[in-house]
């Protein structure tokens, strides 16, 4: 009898197990509808400026100082034009944020001047001529496309 007892015990106890386990797998599934549901539902602003800089290695700096902000769900800079294309949420940052912070790794925008001391720390190639034209637009020339 005592056997019996213990394992009608032991099966209810498994039980009980199996079905906190599925009500958890059920709230855990909710939760990620939710959240896919109002990243959905956030509006993107996008926006380019101009932004100094010669190669590779000053595309992958500026675009980390930009990618760094919260809110920032991308951003491009284009070598040849001088450029920065970046898709934000403007809830969580502005435009202004944006040309600080590439501003602080040490690149001009044409909003804000670079930091000197992060400018004197880029690698020589990246050390670019601070009057160069920002935002080129049209025709570029075949020098200006070739890679540093």
């Amino acid at each position: 009898m005592k056997k019996v007892i213990l394992g009608v015990a032991m099966l209810a106890t498994i039980g009980l197990v199996s079905c906190k386990n599925e009500a958890k797998k059920e709230t855990e599934t909710k939760e990620v509808q939710t959240e896919q549901t109002t990243t959905q539902e956030v509006a993107m602003t996008t926006t380019t400026f101009g932004v100094r800089g010669n190669c590779g290695m000053c595309k992958s700096t500026i675009e980390k100082a930009v990618n760094g902000i919260d809110g920032v769900a991308s951003a491009d800079w284009d070598k040849v034009r001088k450029q920065i294309n970046v898709s934000f949420d403007d809830s969580k940052t502005n435009v202004d944020a944006i040309h600080n912070a590439i501003a602080a790794s040490g690149y001009d925008t044409d909003k804000v001047a670079g930091n000197e001391e992060a400018y004197g720390n880029l690698p020589g190639c990246c050390q670019y001529d601070h009057g160069m034209e920002m935002s080129l637009k049209g025709e570029v020339k075949a020098d200006e496309t070739s890679n540093h």
